[in-house]
């Protein structure tokens, strides 16, 4: 790893099962036409397509475009390189998508708290 994850830094995931690619890219911090070339170049990321070809994705995909992110941004790999990362066997065992969703676990234990103290 070059550099630490900056996924701490980005939002937590809302409680939804659908999000638009506008959504998407705020929570990743990610340009949506970035969002749609990385469709093309990783066959992992493969939104609902509903009515007028809009994108729909869900919560499993946010997280794989999180990864993504990160091996690009953060980790330095290249597009190929990310490709090779997330298909090979490392990429099940990678902890990276497993320490995300036990970070929005977390945060939404939290809110819960946080309504039940009230």
């Amino acid at each position: 790893m070059l550099e630490p994850s900056h996924n701490d830094e980005l939002p937590p995931i809302p409680g939804k099962r659908y999000f638009t690619i506008g959504e998407v890219s705020d929570l990743c911090a990610v340009k949506p036409h970035v969002l749609r070339y990385w469709e093309q170049e990783f066959s992992q990321l493969n939104p609902i397509k509903r009515r007028g070809n809009r994108r729909y994705y869900q919560r499993q995909d946010v997280l794989m475009i999180r990864q993504i992110r990160s091996l690009l941004y953060d980790q330095g790999f290249t597009i190929g390189g990310a490709r090779q990362r997330l298909a090979s066997d490392e990429a099940r065992d990678d902890t990276t998508q497993y320490k995300q969703l036990i970070r929005q676990m977390i945060v939404e234990l939290e809110d819960v708290l946080h309504v039940l103290r009230k």
